[in-house]
């Protein structure tokens, strides 16, 4: 490279999630088949027309808890994923200053609060697809995963009285039993979805009509 050209330089894909100032909706840029794929599952974005082409938002009439709840569980599943991703500080909830672990235990309170305040199978079935969705999307899919990678750093030390008291291979046993209840539990999710509404029970009949008077 001579003193005159320009330096070789990395530039990162950065996927970005952020408010439009002007119309105050949740966009996504720099979004490939399988980002989409993300953002539509886990942060309920849809595509829409735009006047330089479609573009990636989430729905014009999502309340704002919701749109950052949404926006962080994209985010987060994007990152697992390998992506990178720019998420706007004002739609990040886990950004707070008493760090991640307060921030997980009040994620989970508010998963608590809208499971007490679920009134349709609808709204069950949400609750159930962030508990127990597969891969990097559902909670239990991350403990799972903790808990495997706890079991393999433990056993392959093969010396202690942990290990040949047979302790690491007990916790294989009940992380499986765990992913075999999150199949379970996505079995139930998928059921209460596709569980049609209950239909309103018809009108009781009205009273008989009386017979016309007969003339004299």
């Amino acid at each position: 490279m001579t003193d005159s050209a320009e330096p070789d330089f990395l530039v990162l894909g950065y996927v970005t999630i952020t408010r439009d100032p002007r119309t105050q909706l949740v966009v996504a840029s720099r979004c490939t088949p399988e980002v989409v794929g993300i953002l539509e599952t886990v942060g309920r974005f849809r595509e829409a027309p735009g006047p330089r082409g479609p573009f990636i938002r989430q729905p014009h009439d999502m309340p704002v808890d919701q749109q950052r709840h949404y926006a962080t569980a994209a985010a987060q599943a994007l990152l697992i994923s390998g992506f990178s991703v720019y998420l706007d500080p004002s739609l990040n909830t886990l950004a707070s200053p008493d760090g991640d672990r307060a921030a997980a235990h009040r994620y989970l309170d508010q998963l608590t609060e809208r499971a007490r305040k679920a009134t349709d199978d609808e709204q069950v079935a949400e609750i159930l697809a962030e508990v127990a969705a597969p891969a990097a999307e559902g909670l239990l899919s991350h403990l799972v995963e903790t808990l495997i990678t706890t079991w393999v750093a433990w056993s392959q030390r093969t010396e202690g009285p942990l290990y040949t008291d047979g302790l690491a291979m007990r916790l294989m046993e009940t992380t499986s039993g765990l992913s075999r209840g999150g199949d379970e539990i996505r079995n139930i999710r998928n059921q209460a979805a596709a569980k049609p509404a209950a239909s309103q029970p018809p009108s009781p009949p009205g009273p008989a009509a009386s017979p016309p008077a007969r003339g004299r």
